[in-house]
């Protein structure tokens, strides 16, 4: 993707303003330094928005489809408008179905629980582990990393010709990767699937805060997010797209809210009637302010206009690049090579380092938070590292498999609330530590690489 670096900054000249941008944090070398929050591919800090949003609805927070009262009603007008905006968001058909979920993790476990019988599965082993293992009952097909985005749709349209054509079939896949950052090709890999007589699930937790999604465009049959990624915490998610499905399988949840009419047999059991709509699984009282912070959250990036955003991230994104390519003993772990367009999610090895070690040494030191480890995508971060060693240094990784316990990575993110200074301090401190090394002395305890005292 090519963006002007000087259009972006002239386009935006600051970043969304953020929870936590002010916080500060000790550092073991004495003082204190402003927390430069990097980890926004595991959950990005609130909007500012989002919570002022939720703060003033607050005082009038009420049961959901429940009560008669004026708070009860306001908070269940909220919930249902927060669908609509939500919806309008991912610019879904008129008559898809938007569920609420608590996060992509369950919204994928609700979709896998509504598959038709005899269901085929196909999704790739690069996917994170919510995409990956949710469809235990279905018949799944694994298939390879592709090394190419012209390679994943060829993949899989051989993997569909394959199968058999008479009963129900899914592709699932990811929108952008949680470890690399690489945008796959949705539109591509949506048609190759209906040309087989699929259907596709986009994982679009590590895209839609950074890109815009829209169903129609990409011809998805559902998409699949979370909140607390798209800068909206309170633990809530979103399943929306086609409804057939949805409407056929038993209650993701049995219970209150999904039931329409529950009537005593003289048997002396019970009949349900459960309901078609979206409350079919969402079943207990709603996430109300999960709900609203979404619905906030997509309000405040339509708002800021995906142009401009994106814009923004791409000249963080080359700034990073750039740095870590500087230093030699950095490699960045890619799929599809440098020329990639992707969002701001960014991994590497360094040699001579454990991975564990080196982030436990910018937390420290620097004030700097990454994650370290496989990141939830096991067999695509192996695939990825390969046979190549890591030195153990100070720190190991228990808890990887015996034999394995070099073959972690150290994941940098960011987004529309990151300012240009903290991305410029983590390439200084990657440099810092590669050339003069670590200042404190770190162990393991409980897993984790933390400073020795």
């Amino acid at each position: 993707m090519s963006v002007s670096t000087a259009a972006a900054t002239q386009t935006i000249c600051a970043p969304l303003p953020v929870l936590g941008r002010d916080v500060t944090v000790p550092l073991v070398t004495g003082g204190e330094v402003g927390y430069a929050a990097l980890d926004y591919a595991a959950s990005a800090p609130a909007l500012q928005r989002v919570w002022d949003d939720v703060a003033a609805y607050a005082p009038y927070y009420g049961s959901v489809h429940r009560g008669a009262g004026y708070l009860s009603q306001l908070s269940t007008d909220l919930f249902e408008n927060a669908r609509r905006t939500v919806t309008e968001f991912l610019d879904c058909r008129a008559d898809d179905q938007l569920v609420f979920t608590r996060s992509t993790t369950d919204s994928l476990n609700l979709l896998a629980a509504a598959l038709p019988a005899d269901c085929q599965v196909f999704v790739f082993e690069t996917e994170h582990h919510a995409s990956l293992l949710p469809w235990k009952d279905a018949r799944v097909t694994y298939l390879d990393a592709p090394r190419t985005p012209r390679q994943a749709v060829a993949t899989l349209g051989s993997a569909l010709a394959g199968r058999d054509p008479h009963g129900p079939a899914l592709v699932c896949v990811t929108g952008a990767s949680n470890v690399t950052g690489e945008l796959w090709p949705v539109r591509e890999l949506a048609a190759a699937a209906h040309a087989h007589g699929a259907r596709i699930v986009l994982d679009a937790a590590q895209l839609a805060p950074h890109h815009p999604v829209s169903v129609r465009d990409l011809d998805v049959d559902w998409v699949a997010f979370s909140g607390h990624k798209l800068y909206a915490p309170f633990g809530s998610g979103v399943l929306a797209g086609r409804a057939d499905w949805l409407r056929a399988a038993e209650p993701y949840l049995a219970g209150g809210g999904a039931s329409r009419k529950v009537t005593r047999r003289q048997d002396g059991g019970v009949d349900v009637e459960w309901h078609e709509s979206a409350a079919r699984h969402e079943a207990g009282s709603p996430n109300v302010i999960g709900a609203y912070s979404i619905a906030s959250a997509c309000k405040a990036l339509a708002e800021a206009g995906f142009d401009t955003l994106v814009a923004r991230e791409q000249h963080l994104v080359e700034k990073v690049r750039t740095g870590l390519a500087d230093v030699p003993e950095v490699r960045i772990l890619s799929l599809f090579g440098d020329d990639a367009p992707r969002v701001g999610v960014i991994s590497f090895v360094v040699e001579g380092w454990n991975s564990s070690h080196f982030a436990a040494a910018l937390s420290a030191e620097y004030g700097i938070g990454v994650r370290d480890g496989l990141f939830c995508a096991h067999p695509l971060v192996r695939t990825l590292l390969g046979s190549d060693p890591q030195s153990q240094g100070e720190c190991g990784a228990p808890e990887a498999a015996p034999g394995e316990k070099s073959l972690n990575a150290i994941r940098v993110s960011f987004g529309a609330g990151t300012p240009d200074e903290h991305v410029d301090r983590f390439v200084a401190a990657v440099r810092e530590l590669v050339t003069e090394g670590a200042t404190w002395t770190y162990r393991t305890e409980d897993g984790r690489c933390v400073p020795a005292v």
